[in-house]
């Protein structure tokens, strides 16, 4: 199993940061099904105070290549686009296999 974990910050300048993570959150969950070999999808949006980031993809494939297809895969594509780029500022990316 390859694990996928992305952490990204929210610009400063977005007027409504909670609905923009919310709709980060709802859009990269709703990949769960649509891309085969993604096994898990989670968005987490609240991290505590300590932190440095304001959001964290964890996600799962069954292995590098199902990986490398989510990546190039047009609904991730779509959602990377509209959801979460304009609203972002910083990604720091880790992946592992588990």
């Amino acid at each position: 199993m390859v694990r996928h974990i992305i952490l990204w910050k929210i610009k400063e300048e977005v007027k409504d940061p909670e609905a923009a993570k919310a709709a980060m959150k709802r859009e990269l969950e709703a990949l769960m099904g649509k891309i085969d070999g993604l096994l898990e999808m989670e968005v987490i949006t609240r991290p505590l105070p300590s932190c440095n980031a304001d959001v964290m993809l964890k996600s799962a494939f069954t292995d590098a290549q199902a990986l490398a297809d989510y990546i190039i895969h047009p609904e991730h594509k779509r959602v990377g686009q509209t959801f979460v780029r304009p609203v972002v500022t910083g990604r720091m990316c880790m992946d592992y296999e588990d």
